[in-house]
């Protein structure tokens, strides 16, 4: 199991990934709909960001699961 402070910095961490990603993809968006090209960065960072965001997410998901079964195996003794 992580510990606390790891999953928060985690959690906070990937939502920072998720906004930055959703407000590329923005741009992307509005530069196509303007006619002009995005940068290769922003357009990395919207392909990218997103994926990375969900996997830190589903780490953590995963990890607050396996810590709830690990004490409910412990107390039911």
């Amino acid at each position: 199991m992580t510990p606390s402070r790891y999953r928060r910095l985690l959690m906070i961490s990937a939502a920072v990934v998720a906004v930055l990603s959703l407000v590329a993809v923005g741009a992307v968006m509005a530069l196509a709909f303007a006619g002009a090209a995005a940068p290769v960065w922003v357009t990395s960072t919207a392909l990218y960001g997103l994926p990375v965001a969900f996997l830190l997410m589903l780490f953590l998901v995963l990890d607050s699961v396996a810590g709830k079964r690990r004490a409910g195996k412990s107390g039911g003794l």
